[in-house]
């Protein structure tokens, strides 16, 4: 079995994981965490999180407590195949539209380089490694902010999606933290 084929198992289990977890309804306890971690965090960073879709946790309740605190908030907007993301600022009155994949994004969105990405995943390891979706988006995405400046790379997950080893490519960029329902994970 390749790197791609084992990938792709992996894609499917984490899917099927994460859809269990997701009903059990961790959300509250995720943003909790989430709330704390970044409430721990220089007031000066921007913070990306992302407009949940399907079985993601969601961390709305979090972004709109990082607004109401005078932080800014964006969201990954994917601009092309194969590019790294745009991110776009974000608040609970921004006008959305559905971009790619049925995610929204702010319809006239001021472009930031967040300091922070909360990222969705599939899996994730006790390495800091994430299993996404495949496109590499938030890969390349951290790799160009990197070479600009400090970027803290944080899945948001919940706890059962932690596997042994996540499979994994030069390209694929390791996490500094991921934050679940049960509490923060650094590496």
């Amino acid at each position: 079995m390749d790197i791609q084929d084992l990938k792709q198992a992996c894609r499917k289990a984490g899917f099927a994981t994460r859809k269990i977890a997701h009903a059990m309804g961790h959300d509250k306890a995720a943003n909790a965490q989430l709330t704390a971690y970044l409430k721990a965090q220089d007031a000066d960073l921007v913070i990306s999180a992302y407009m949940p879709i399907r079985t993601e946790v969601s961390p709305l309740p979090t972004m709109k407590r990082m607004v109401a605190r005078g932080r800014k908030v964006c969201v990954p907007v994917i601009v092309g195949a194969g590019v790294p993301l745009e991110f776009h600022q974000w608040t609970p009155d921004t006008e959305m539209i559905e971009g790619a994949f049925g995610a929204y994004i702010p319809k006239n969105g001021i472009k930031l380089i967040p300091d922070i990405v909360i990222t969705p995943l599939l899996a994730f390891d006790a390495h800091g490694y994430r299993m996404g979706y495949g496109g590499g988006f938030y890969d390349r995405s951290f790799a160009q902010i990197s070479a600009l400046k400090d970027v803290q790379a944080v899945g948001y997950a919940y706890s059962d999606q932690e596997v042994l080893l996540v499979p994994r490519e030069e390209t694929d960029f390791p996490l500094n933290a991921v934050i679940t329902e049960k509490g923060i994970l650094s590496f």
